[in-house]
């Protein structure tokens, strides 16, 4: 490996989690680096199911170390939460799951907010999961206000804090929102009695992880959403309030980019978008439709429908450059089995220009119609491959197409949503 990488190259829900998974067998730790409980990584092994929110996909591997790192917003609910639940089904996470104690902490009113915010823009709204993400980001960039994992585990300062948080919080949402105000005591003693539950999972994940690449340790870092929600390089302001791109895995865990080996993309075999925002290749109607219901394409966090299109390259070629992809993970390809003919976007028309590059400005990109390439659908099942041979010739004329029109090479595919349904090229 040794350190490597695994991040959404589309607009998230690209599979993450099963290469995660997939790829933690060659793996001593595994990274969450960015996001929060906006995230859903579903991981499938045998006939269980299991959505993670917070904890990284690679805790089904009993021998693996996990990290939480200090770029991540933590909801401490939900990952006493997941916790609770893997130890319920035989997993332990004694010893083997770690926090930053500079990670940022979730609170009551950042959700409420959210949803607040979120309820006040109308036809505008962006569309948030409304799990308090940006409220919290917010606080975090602005100083005043931010809680972090240390502040929960120092019980007097935290509750001295909080009650002056929750005043300015509470002004802010009765006067502002027209909501109903927040009980500080509630809120402390709860917060109390989280920070006592996760106290044992606290540490200096930095230092952790910069002594495990010492001794040569092979880490394995974990993204949430995908290359076009990075607040700075997405399809603001339809993007998240995190950095979702390779330089993310850095500072959300703190360590440097002399450390990294290798970037891998994930990506599926069309194009699927939640929320709101421009999104050329989008298929309404009956087309649409029946990509979504062969796909499932329905959200692991909040279970909303997603947006379903054609597989869209210059998306592809845009993440390449902006993470310094080193190979693809290309997923779903199974969902393409009984389609007669695909589309591949390989270009954009934009104000009888023809564009090879995504843009980006969202306003251009809004005006942008895909310039398609035709090919055929392979009409046969996928499910069963183990290795590249095994797939239909147009299968596999299909998977080196895109690595083509990305300029990366390959190195999986999966047919699948179990662990075994998986190619390594």
């Amino acid at each position: 490996m040794p350190t490597k990488i695994v991040l959404g190259a589309q607009w998230g829900d690209e599979g993450k989690a099963k290469v995660v998974d997939y790829l933690t067998e060659d793996a001593d730790i595994v990274v969450r680096y960015q996001g929060g409980a906006n995230a859903g990584h579903t991981v499938v092994v045998g006939d269980t199911k299991f959505v993670f929110h917070m904890i990284p996909a690679g805790i089904m591997h009993a021998d693996k170390i996990c990290v939480v790192g200090n770029g991540v917003v933590l909801d401490p609910e939900v990952m006493i939460d997941e916790i609770e639940e893997l130890a319920s089904k035989g997993i332990s996470s004694e010893g083997r799951l770690f926090l930053s104690e500079n990670a940022h902490v979730v609170m009551p009113y950042h959700k409420v907010l959210d949803k607040a915010g979120e309820e006040s823009q109308g036809e505008a709204r962006l569309g948030t999961t409304g799990r308090g993400i940006g409220p919290c980001y917010r606080d975090k960039v602005e100083r005043i206000h931010g809680l972090r994992v240390m502040d929960l585990l120092d019980t007097d300062e935290f509750k001295d804090k909080l009650a002056a948080i929750i005043a300015t919080k509470n002004k802010l949402l009765t006067q502002i929102y027209g909501q109903a105000p927040l009980d500080a005591d509630e809120i402390i003693t709860c917060y109390c009695a989280y920070a006592e539950r996760l106290r044992r999972y606290v540490t200096d994940t930095s230092a952790l992880l910069n002594k495990a690449i010492d001794a040569g340790k092979h880490v394995l870092f974990e993204g949430a959403q995908g290359t076009l929600l990075d607040i700075d390089h997405g399809t603001y302001p339809y993007v998240t309030s995190s950095n979702t791109t390779a330089g993310g895995a850095c500072t959300g865990t703190g360590i440097g980019p002399t450390r990294i080996d290798e970037v891998v993309g994930v990506t599926k075999a069309y194009t699927t978008r939640v929320g709101n925002g421009p999104f050329p290749t989008e298929l309404l109607g009956e087309e649409g439709e029946r990509l979504r219901e062969l796909g499932q394409e329905f959200g692991a966090t909040t279970g909303r429908p997603r947006r379903c299109g054609w597989f869209d390259a210059p998306i592809l070629r845009r993440a390449a450059q902006l993470n310094g992809l080193t190979s693809i993970a290309l997923t779903r390809v199974d969902v393409l089995d009984t389609l007669d003919t695909l589309k591949v976007c390989v270009a954009y028309q934009c104000d009888g220009e023809l564009i090879e590059e995504f843009p980006s400005n969202p306003r251009t990109l809004a005006r942008c119609q895909p310039v398609y390439e035709e090919m055929e659908g392979w009409c046969s099942p996928t499910t069963q491959a183990r290795r590249l041979d095994d797939l239909p010739d147009k299968a596999r004329s299909y998977v080196d197409r895109i690595a083509q029109l990305s300029g990366v090479p390959v190195s999986i595919v999966s047919v699948g949503p179990e662990r075994a349904a998986t190619i390594s090229v």
